[in-house]
This record gives structure tokens, sequence and C-alpha cells, in this order.
């Protein structure tokens, strides 16, 4: 009965030390090594290849909101397109998938091709089958290479930060296809 005494004590005792409310009554400060956040953060670079196709009966990105007709431009301002693209080790479409990108990018400049993307590569290979990193940021399709940040992750990638590097590798201008290489150098614990 009193070792039950003590034990129950000094989990309480761990979980008030551990979550410390405040005055709203829905925020708390939580002790990082309850959610495994005291290791050492690890670096990691990985080189993959997305893969937007756009043609075909087997396309993994579908345009769902069409550029608005108002603006008329060349930048196809307001077209918004879902995808499911591959992700592989090489830039060809029949190498090694590694795993998925599911997001979305829209067009959001009426006098250029810049897009909004908003995408989590999904790993389905090794021990980072199932955690993902998600990325969300600013692409300018002309430039050569292009910057992206990325804001966090899941699985392995849990608290997830750092910045992706995406150029282009190819392009198709008449069915809008591309293959475009990806860069990621992530911080996760």
């Amino acid at each position: 009965m009193a070792t039950q005494l003590l034990l129950t004590l000094f989990l309480l005792s761990f979980t008030l030390t551990t979550i410390k409310a405040d005055d709203t009554g829905f925020v708390a400060t939580v002790d990082p090594k309850t959610l495994g956040l005291h290791k050492k953060q690890t670096l990691s670079h990985f080189r993959v290849y997305w893969h937007d196709i756009i043609s075909g009966s087997n396309a993994t990105a579908v345009q769902i909101i069409p550029a608005i007709p108002k603006y008329n431009t060349t930048s196809s301002f307001g077209s918004v397109t879902v995808t499911d693209n591959a992700l592989t080790l090489g830039p060809e479409l029949s190498s090694k998938v590694v795993g998925r990108s599911e997001g979305i990018y829209a067009l959001t400049s009426q006098s250029q091709v810049t897009l909004l993307m908003v995408m989590n590569f999904v790993f389905t290979e090794g021990k980072y089958n199932g955690s993902t990193i998600t990325i969300v940021g600013r692409n300018v399709a002309f430039e050569s290479a292009k910057e992206l940040p990325v804001i966090g992750g899941s699985g392995v990638f849990k608290f997830a930060t750092g910045y992706a590097k995406a150029k282009t590798y190819f392009f198709d201008p008449k069915t809008g296809d591309a293959t475009t290489e990806y860069n990621i150098y992530v911080f996760h614990y």
C-alpha cells in the first residue's frame, strides 16, 4: 500500500513538473523530453525526383480549378492542381519509387508563372516508410533553382525544419509534364 502511494505521488509530481498550464486553461508548457526531443537533432539530405504528369490517362496531377478567364494572362493565374506524384531515386519515371508527393499547387501571380506549393512527401522505403516531410512555399517556375521551406513532418520527421532546393530537370511545354529534382535538407530528431 505504501509503495502504491509513493508511486502515485511520484507520478503525480512528474506530471506536474512536466506539464505546466498557464492561466488560459488551454495552453501548457511541456518538457521536451516527454516527446522524445532530448536526442540530438540530425541533419539529413534527401535527393528525389518529383514527376508531375499532367497528360495522358495516368495523370498524377489534375487541375481542379482552371485559370481565371477575366485575367487572360500567360501566367494561368488562379489555376489549382491536386497531385499524387511519384518520388523516384533517378530522373526517369521508371526508376525506383521511394515515395509520393501528395499536395496542391496554385498559380498565384498575374505577371509570371509562380506557384504556391503545398506538399507532403510521403516516404515508402526503409526506416522512413510512412514518414512525411511537409514543404510549403513559393516556386517561380522559370527560375533555374528555387528554395522552399520545410515546415514540419511526421514519423521520423516530427518537428522537422529545413529547406528544399528544387531544380527543373525536364519540362515538356506541349503536355505540361515535368520532372523536378528536389534536394531536401532537413533537421529532425
